[in-house]
């Protein structure tokens, strides 16, 4: 489990991890996430801005995970999925809910949910994760 209780560490991952901040290189429109300083399409750096994308996305593919690594048995079985937010820019995150119910091409959208607890404080790591929508 990461040790993740650096207050400066959590400081810098906010915006990625709560808010699905990324960039986009204004020259060539092409998109990245997790955030990137030099756009690795066309090679420039001065052209990357902030980009929020949508809270909504598409799996593409998934596992399901029925013995889990320690820290995270209680949510076991659990479904991890890559989610397409746009064309061409993917995430992996773990999808809530029941997990025979996840298929591929199914639509989802970020929630906010606890996914682990840290340290031997105890101290709750909270994160995105992904709910499925009604088909």
């Amino acid at each position: 489990m990461p040790q993740m209780s650096s207050v400066p560490i959590a400081w810098r991952l906010q915006q990625p991890r709560y808010r699905l901040i990324g960039t986009i290189c204004t020259k060539c429109n092409t998109s990245y996430f997790p955030p990137r300083s030099l756009c690795q399409t066309c090679r420039d750096k001065g052209k990357i801005e902030k980009h929020k994308f949508p809270g909504t996305g598409k799996i593409l593919t998934y596992t399901v995970i029925r013995i889990a690594p320690e820290g995270f048995a209680e949510f076991a079985p659990y479904a991890i999925a890559i989610i397409e937010l746009e064309p061409g820019v993917t995430v992996a995150g773990q999808v809530v809910g029941d997990p025979e119910q996840v298929k591929t091409g199914r639509k989802v959208k970020t929630t906010f949910r606890r996914m682990y607890t840290d340290g031997k404080d105890g101290l709750l790591q909270y994160g995105m994760k992904w709910e499925l929508l009604d088909q």
